[in-house]
């Protein structure tokens, strides 16, 4: 296996444009190694996607709320001596979600996969407990074979994809469809969907995802969910705080206007401050579009698909409902159909399907005393795909909406207690430089996965690096973190 490229010349001064998971867990690998780092972050705060947003005497974590691997976290807090229990309290998850259907079932989703078995038996019979087995050691397997060669590795072309664990992906059906693998396993429809509706955070519908993505659920629903104690946001400022500790000069509420280049390098980034960053190398955190847009005279060649995106509902309210779990995922009755809005049609889903999430449950630090917290996500088209204005009003009939649909699955009287209300459309998104007004950057289609993906080294500036979910290896907190470490790999050629 030939060594990936790294930057050319000298490497000592790094500017990282954004604090957001990737650009952190980059300038703690970075920093480990002896070089002089600094951030550049036009919030008030690190985090990036993993914002926070205080109202009313809640906290809403604004981005992601389902953590899992903190192993990565300790990798990257490692890098300059630190351990995650003197930075972080991270609280495991049980059920790590609770599964909720249209005929009235549920079913907890429990890491453990003896009492998840046992789970599976009492609601779907016996048989789909063993297949629930069978499919553990499939997903297991193909997350070791995936995770050295594919997942935590740099890449330079689609010939460093051919290695002894491609073949051995191939024969395991890895890039046939997802949910016909599942299939292979599971026959009931509950069953089925828990572990295969992680694909929409690939941007695919499990009926169009590679059965590669069988790993998102083995992470999910096999190797456990964290919650970290005061939100999510609590994990950038765990990072920032030990980059700090170590040396990275991080300046908030500070813009990255451009990146001055000369002779074919990035040599500086100018900020709105009026500010002159001289850097021996320069690494971009912003969404892929935003990232290209601050270096003078290139574009990207790639014409993107997007994944799906979503409306959030930040919801604090005096009402508290002790028969829902941390993570809640209600089911409608419609299934393919709904992707197929979604992601085809540019619609809205006719039966949503939505996450529920509940902090307080966990977490009594996020709100005031007696008070809860709700983070309700329904997955709604792309600003490229759907012709919807959410500017016109419209988010907030749609909130509503989603409200009732709530009460109707149980949340009884969810309306009349709501405190503080925010809701988060693809317009806002947007607004916040994210392309196509999505969190989730493009979609894991085939040709944007992998190699495929738009590159962690700028094709033409030897010592631009990119990092966060635009690049590899993709979407989602673990991934994200691993793209900082990639992206630090690119600099100092040290492969961990």
């Amino acid at each position: 296996m030939r060594s990936p490229r790294t930057v050319t010349g000298p490497t000592d001064r790094v500017v990282i444009v954004g604090a957001g998971l990737g650009g952190l867990a980059c300038a703690l690998h970075l920093a480990g190694t002896g070089r002089h780092v600094t951030i550049v972050e036009r919030e008030q705060t690190p985090g990036g996607r993993a914002g926070r947003l205080d109202s009313g005497g809640y906290q809403f974590d604004t981005g992601p709320t389902v953590l899992t691997m903190p192993e990565l976290i300790s990798e990257a807090l490692a890098a300059v001596g630190e351990q995650t229990q003197d930075w972080l309290t991270l609280r495991p998850l049980d059920p790590a979600y609770r599964a909720w259907y249209a005929d009235g079932s549920k079913l907890d989703v429990i890491a453990d996969p003896e009492r998840m078995a046992a789970e599976i038996a009492a609601v779907c019979g016996p048989r789909e407990a063993d297949g629930y087995r069978r499919f553990v050691a499939y997903a297991r397997r193909l997350w070791e074979l995936e995770r050295t060669d594919f997942i935590e590795r740099n890449f330079d072309g689609p010939r460093d994809l051919v290695t002894a664990n491609l073949l051995r992906l191939l024969a395991a059906g890895a890039f046939g469809r997802l949910h016909r693998r599942v299939g292979n396993f599971l026959h009931d429809d509950r069953t089925r969907r828990i572990f295969s509706f992680q694909a929409m955070y690939a941007g695919l519908a499990p009926h169009k995802a590679m059965a590669i993505y069988a790993v998102i659920a083995y992470l999910d629903c096999v190797a456990g969910v964290y919650h970290p104690v005061g939100g999510m946001h609590a994990l950038p400022s765990a990072l920032a705080g030990a980059a700090q500790k170590h040396g990275v000069d991080i300046h908030y509420a500070t813009t990255a206007t451009r990146v001055e280049v000369s002779a074919g390098r990035a040599v500086a980034v100018h900020t709105d401050d009026g500010q002159r960053l001289p850097a021996d190398v320069v690494v971009l955190n912003p969404d892929t579009e935003a990232a290209w847009q601050l270096l003078p005279g290139t574009t990207s060649t790639r014409t993107q698909q997007y994944s799906p995106s979503c409306v959030v509902l930040h919801i604090g309210s005096r009402q508290a409902y002790p028969h829902i779990a941390h993570h809640n995922i209600h089911f409608g009755q419609a299934w393919r159909r709904t992707f197929d809005e979604v992601i085809t049609r540019g619609e809205l889903m006719s039966d949503p399907s939505l996450l529920v999430t509940n902090p307080t449950s966990t977490d009594i630090s996020v709100a005031p005393p007696g008070r809860h917290t709700y983070y309700v996500l329904a997955p709604v088209p792309n600003l490229a795909r759907g012709g919807i204005d959410w500017q016109s009003g419209f988010a907030e009939r749609y909130a509503d909406q989603l409200i009732e649909v709530l009460e109707q699955r149980g949340y009884l009287g969810f309306g009349d207690a709501v405190q503080e209300r925010h809701v988060v459309t693809p317009a806002s998104w947007a607004a916040d430089g994210l392309a196509a007004g999505t969190p989730f950057a493009a979609a894991h289609t085939l040709v944007q996965t992998g190699p495929f993906r738009s590159p962690n080294l700028h094709p033409g500036l030897d010592n631009v690096v990119f990092t966060g979910s635009g690049t590899t290896p993709g979407v989602g907190v673990p991934m994200v973190l691993i793209s900082g470490k990639l992206a630090a790999a690119r600099i100092t050629g040290i492969q961990r």
